[in-house]
């Protein structure tokens, strides 16, 4: 994928595509962590003259020497001559007849109490960020720190969305009481957009290779071809026939999961697609597991991550063993549950769950209380 800069306030969630080193030292000086005193830790315990005081963003023009303090607050350089900070809560300040305004301090420190050496988080020249790392609030924090108001990301991938089947209207239709609108194409584009992509819904595929051909044609131009619906067994599947007639080359085409498991991964033309399950919930689950990889690597990221996370059952759960299972669930602070659902093509149950329980293939039951994978939405 081709690169492009563009400003720090807009690289929230973008990937680098560049090495960003530091431009000096950080923190540039000795850096207070605490409000106190910075002292000589040699001079404790006893009672110390105040010379003057320093706060973040000040500078103090003198050293301090022997039996003196300086009062200082968080974020403040450390003065010549001082090697610690005491805390404000360990000084009693008073006023002493012969020097002056006095603090008194009765513990000891060590050198290098309570403050952060120049140089202890970087050092000028060293590299901090590099290509593949996604931009989050503290990278651009990171980056405004070094003074990249611009930054060099990977483009967005172009990703191209086509429904296929004769079933299927535009959403704004009304359908026949045999037709369904076309929700896939409007998740799919929600999902790419959460990967970093950018969605082009093409017009509906009818389930004839005239129609299923120009479409599929028209989405190669873009970065990442995705097709929902046509790749089962049945008589008008025709997706894969349509790709192989444009010379594709399959890598699989079935995976051991449900749901979802006729889903079709390949290249054409030297672009990649997947032929998605038709089935709404088939649909987003293998965009999850298997396209969002896709987009995430296209844009430079160097190790995409499915995360399955665990949590306990609310109640016992059953199934058939044999397939990892993907169900819509609801995850709360009690555990996991799975959502009712009258199956993959129950858009109501999946919008009403926020997590996908994930089964293991070789266990049939689980109980009350155990722990199971969880994938969130």
């Amino acid at each position: 994928m081709g690169t492009e800069s563009i400003g720090l306030s807009d690289s929230s969630e973008r990937i680098l595509a560049e090495t960003v080193t530091a431009d000096r030292d950080y923190p540039p000086f000795h850096r207070s962590a605490r409000d106190g005193f910075a002292v000589r830790a040699e001079d404790l315990p006893g009672q110390l003259k105040i010379i003057g005081e320093v706060r973040a963003g000040q500078n103090f023009d003198g050293t301090v020497h022997f039996r003196e303090a300086v009062e200082i607050m968080t974020g403040a350089p450390l003065p010549q001559g001082a090697d610690a900070v005491v805390m404000v809560e360990h000084c009693v300040r008073v006023v002493d007849a012969v020097l002056g305004d006095v603090v008194s301090i009765e513990k000891t420190a060590l050198s290098g109490d309570n403050f952060s050496p120049r140089g202890c988080e970087t050092k000028a020249g060293e590299i901090v960020l590099g290509p593949g790392h996604k931009l989050g609030y503290s990278e651009i924090a990171l980056l405004a720190s070094v003074g990249h108001g611009k930054v060099t990301v990977y483009r967005k991938p172009q990703v191209a969305i086509i429904a296929t089947g004769d079933e299927i209207v535009q959403v704004e239709e009304t359908p026949l009481n045999f037709q369904i609108r076309n929700s896939n194409a409007m998740s799919l584009a929600a999902q790419v957009r959460r990967a970093g992509g950018i969605p082009d819904i093409l017009p509906i595929a009818g389930d004839n290779e005239e129609s299923t051909r120009a479409q599929v044609k028209a989405g190669l131009a873009a970065d990442l071809l995705l097709l929902s619906g046509g790749v089962s067994a049945g008589k008008y599947d025709i997706v894969e026939k349509v790709l192989a007639g444009f010379g594709a080359e399959f890598f699989f085409d079935r995976v051991l999961i449900q749901p979802g498991a006729p889903v079709v991964f390949g290249k054409v033309h030297g672009k990649f697609f997947f032929g998605l399950p038709g089935n709404p919930a088939s649909t987003m689950v293998t965009f999850e597991i298997f396209a969002r990889a896709a987009i995430e690597r296209m844009q430079g990221v160097l190790e995409p991550n499915l995360a399955i996370l665990r949590a306990k059952l609310v109640k016992p759960f059953k199934q058939k063993p044999g397939l990892t299972r993907f169900l819509p669930a609801l995850l709360t602070a009690d555990g996991i549950a799975p959502v009712k659902s009258q199956g993959s093509g129950d858009v109501v149950s999946l919008a009403r769950a926020n997590a996908y329980l994930v089964t293991d293939p070789k266990r049939e039951e689980w109980a009350a209380g155990e722990d199971i994978g969880v994938l969130l939405k």
